[in-house]
């Protein structure tokens, strides 16, 4: 699984950064953002709710969440 740091970024760059490591993969691989702004999640879910990627989030920490988006 890779694994983005996204600390400190805003929307909409974590979103892209998922996108373009998504391009790379194969269906069933999985990438990870780890993410300090609850609007990522909001914006990951909004993203690929349609798209028929499988999207999980866990806040880790308070204020800290994994965002795991699985290709389709």
């Amino acid at each position: 699984m890779k694994k983005l740091d996204c600390f400190g970024d805003m929307c909409p760059l974590p979103l892209m950064r998922i996108m373009q490591e998504l391009k790379k993969m194969n269906a069933g691989e999985s990438v990870m953002a780890v993410t300090d702004h609850s609007c990522v999640q909001e914006s990951v879910i909004n993203h690929f709710k349609d798209r028929g990627e499988k999207v999980l989030v866990d806040e880790v920490m308070n204020g800290v969440w994994e965002i795991t988006v699985t290709k389709a």
